[in-house]
């Protein structure tokens, strides 16, 4: 099974993103959620976009650094994964670190040039969820990354509507269908990627 290091968006770590590392968990995978925020966490996402400001991210990808060096064990079964903010250092763990098994982003890519990169490397497979109409992400982004890779290890999920978290129950962008369906196909991607 895989080790999943997931992040939280910058609303902090939340219920939402520990009962989604314990959805992972009973399927037996090992999860870490590193916090980000020490501790805050936020309702409004103005509020954590103005806490993440104030840190700073390079603050933030420091403190994600430091998390997954401070993991025991081997890098060649870990999966990087994170919503929204989380996203940021999900890709750029998985793009750096040595054997990384593969990346999930949720509600958040980074372009490949912010990175340093001009293709997605072959050997990392990934999957990109996002609404189809969401104000907070360049929909751009997530296409360009799966053209930018040789094979078709990138898979995109489009998902009808403006919700930006919408797998987290206490944002107003919830939608249940759409968090199960998102759940649901983290679950075969980790399952397809075996160990």
């Amino acid at each position: 099974m895989s080790h999943v290091v997931l992040f939280h968006s910058a609303l902090g770590l939340r219920p939402a993103v520990r009962r989604f590392a314990d959805a992972l968990r009973s399927s037996g995978h090992h999860v870490t959620t590193p916090d980000l925020f020490e501790g805050a966490v936020f309702e409004r996402l103005e509020d954590g976009v103005a806490r993440r400001d104030s840190i700073g991210i390079p603050t933030l990808l420091q403190r994600a650094t430091a998390a997954v060096e401070a993991i025991e064990g081997p890098e060649d079964n870990r999966v990087y994964a994170g919503f929204s903010m989380g996203a940021a250092p999900a890709q750029m763990l998985a793009l750096t670190r040595p054997n990384a098994r593969g990346v999930v982003l949720m509600h958040g890519s980074l372009p490949l040039q912010m990175l340093g990169m001009d293709r997605w490397p072959d050997r990392l497979p990934a999957q990109i969820h996002f609404a189809e109409d969401d104000p907070g992400m360049d929909l751009a982004v997530p296409q360009t990354l799966a053209s930018a890779s040789a094979s078709s290890d990138v898979q995109l999920f489009r998902y009808a509507g403006r919700g930006h978290l919408f797998a987290d129950e206490g944002s107003a962008d919830y939608d249940a269908a759409h968090a199960e369906l998102m759940l649901t196909r983290v679950l075969t991607f980790l399952r397809a990627l075996g160990g």
